[in-house]
């Protein structure tokens, strides 16, 4: 069967109780049309790059599928008419992801405080020093 991953955004005022309410209707809406939720992955509440619907927040749930493409289509047709849902996506993949997925690698990262590898940046390295103002100016 082929492989999705959904992903939705529930609303800013709802409870984590509620949210995970959500994401078992959703799991029983697959499971119901012969379908199977390999992984829920919660989040957490979110802020958002700009409003949707006066929400500033979201709380994001991932869903992990292996059903039919029918089954798909049905859970984005109740996803559509829950008010209570803000927006949600469902790709197609290859292959599902083993362990974490990166949100939740990147809540990892962040956690530690570490910057990377962005080695030390006070030098110039092999450009050398530069030049006086005029000459870069072409003067």
């Amino acid at each position: 069967m082929p492989l999705y991953e959904h992903v939705f955004l529930a609303r800013q005022d709802l409870s984590q109780a509620q949210v995970d309410a959500l994401a078992t209707a959703a799991t029983e809406i697959v499971e119901s049309n012969k379908g199977k939720v390999v992984k829920t992955e919660t989040w957490g509440l979110r802020s958002l790059a700009y409003k949707i619907q006066k929400n500033r927040k979201a709380h994001f749930v991932l869903l992990n599928i292996d059903a039919p493409a029918g089954v798909v289509a049905e859970l984005e047709r109740q996803t559509a008419i829950n008010e209570d849902v803000i927006r949600y996506m469902t790709v197609r993949v290859d292959e599902h992801e083993t362990g974490p997925s990166a949100m939740m690698r990147k809540n990892e990262r962040s956690d530690r405080g570490d910057r990377g590898d962005r080695g030390d940046r006070g030098d110039r390295g092999d450009r050398g020093p530069r030049p006086p103002r005029r000459e870069r100016e072409g003067e």
